[in-house]
């Protein structure tokens, strides 16, 4: 008498189960949408998606017991019939209720689909998928709502940060050229998708935000994209507005931004540097957030505007900033065969004024390997460090004494904190 294989019979009943969790999750998403229809006044329920996935796992568990080889051809062979069955639906429902909208029909085909994923070793793959499918469903006017307030700047600049990043950087050779073989293209690039990506995550998340949850929310969400075009912004803005004490907190926290997105840097590319950088940027960042804090405990009258932080991603400054980040990673390398480490810590203030990026993105894959830990912790501190006091030097230029010196002395007083924590760690390190 042959023993079953009770093994692969728990595999088929888990195919199974799971293709019905994947179909009771997308009919319910759907069943609740169209909750105001009669019953039958609709091409599929919650009854009916559960139907199509259990039908797809059915198809699927039984031709790969049978014919492993030919199962995916069975599953669509089925389907051409189910798929022709959902579209005569789909027009009799438009005829009678004028909607031309094909999602739920397309919802319908591709639970049958994720239902037959299990069988198939997909399990994990199909249930993530169906999770993400009922979640852009009941997500509907959230999404068109996002497509009409989106304006032709920003859909410019994620189509082209999409190019750059999807179609642009797999294209680039993996291999080191230039002098001292400092550049590596698709390594370049890689870091100038990185920084780009986190700045058009910052500008969205401050469209998200919007002017009415406040400067401080608005500015440390505006940071991520560029802390320093919200300090030039803000303060601008004092010009026409005597809300000072609420603009310099804006300032500070988009300050303080910078130093956490340094930290998340570090992290994707180093992450064994992280813990000895969060004591001095950690430190910098806290003490700017503290001292806004302060400011904000005698908030004045009146409202503030938002600062104005555009052009999310523009393919002419990535360029641009992927030159500068070349020329930074060539005079790391010549720097460091002629000057040694002194030059690197001139090179990490001069960069600084303007950018950090290129001092953690060219140092931050070196440590250890061709640079101690401590060299380069140092050397991004003292880029930080720059370009947080050049910060408060442009809010005092643009802003007049009496915001500039509020922002002037914090930033200053932070640079000396982070420079002295980072030397603190490198000589105990």
């Amino acid at each position: 008498m042959d023993i079953p294989d009770y093994s692969q019979l728990l595999g088929q009943f888990s195919s199974l189960g799971i293709a019905l969790g994947i179909g009771l999750l997308v009919g319910s998403e759907r069943g609740w949408h169209h909750r105001g229809h009669s019953e039958g006044g609709r091409v599929a329920g919650i009854r009916t998606f559960t139907l199509l996935a259990l039908l797809g796992a059915v198809v699927a568990v039984v031709s790969t017991a049978l014919v492993p080889q030919q199962a995916a051809l069975i599953c669509a062979l089925v389907f051409i019939p189910l798929g022709l069955l959902l579209a005569a639906g789909y027009v009799q429902e438009s005829r009678r209720d004028g909607d031309v909208s094909i999602t739920t029909a397309v919802a319908a085909m591709a639970t049958y689909w994720l239902g037959a994923m299990p069988a198939f070793e997909l399990a994990l793959p199909a249930a993530a998928s169906a999770v993400l499918l009922a979640l852009l469903l009941h997500l509907k006017e959230t999404l068109h709502h996002w497509v009409q307030v989106l304006d032709r700047q920003e859909l410019t600049g994620t189509l082209q940060f999409l190019v750059v990043s999807v179609v642009v950087l797999p294209l680039l050779p993996d291999q080191d050229f230039g002098p001292w073989g400092a550049i590596n293209p698709w390594r370049l690039w890689w870091m100038v998708v990185l920084i780009s990506g986190l700045s058009l995550l910052g500008y969205f998340a401050m469209r998200l935000v919007g002017p009415r949850r406040g400067i401080l929310v608005t500015s440390l969400a505006g940071g991520l994209a560029s802390s320093t075009a919200v300090t030039v912004s803000l303060s601008r803005l004092h010009q026409h507005d005597s809300q000072t004490r609420a603009l310099t907190a804006g300032i500070l926290v988009a300050c303080s931004t910078m130093f956490s997105r340094v930290l998340v840097v570090i992290f994707v590319l180093k992450r064994d540097l992280l813990l000895p950088a969060l004591l001095p940027l950690g430190s910098g960042m806290l003490m700017l957030l503290g001292m806004a804090l302060w400011h904000l405990r005698h908030p004045q009258k009146g409202e503030v505007r938002q600062p104005t932080v555009s052009n999310p991603f523009q393919l002419l400054p990535a360029l641009q900033f992927g030159v500068l980040l070349a020329v930074v990673m060539v005079a790391v390398e010549g720097l460091l065969a002629w000057f040694g480490e002194q030059g690197l810590y001139l090179l990490s203030i001069v960069t600084g004024v303007a950018d950090v990026d290129p001092i953690v993105l060219s140092l931050a894959p070196k440590a250890d390997a061709q640079l101690s830990s401590g060299l380069v912790l140092m050397c991004i501190c003292l880029a930080a460090a720059s370009n947080t006091v050049m910060k408060g030097v442009y809010c005092r230029i643009l802003g007049g004494a009496k915001l500039g010196n509020r922002v002037l002395l914090p930033t200053i007083a932070c640079a000396v904190l982070v420079i002295a924590l980072a030397a603190a760690v490198t000589t105990l390190g």
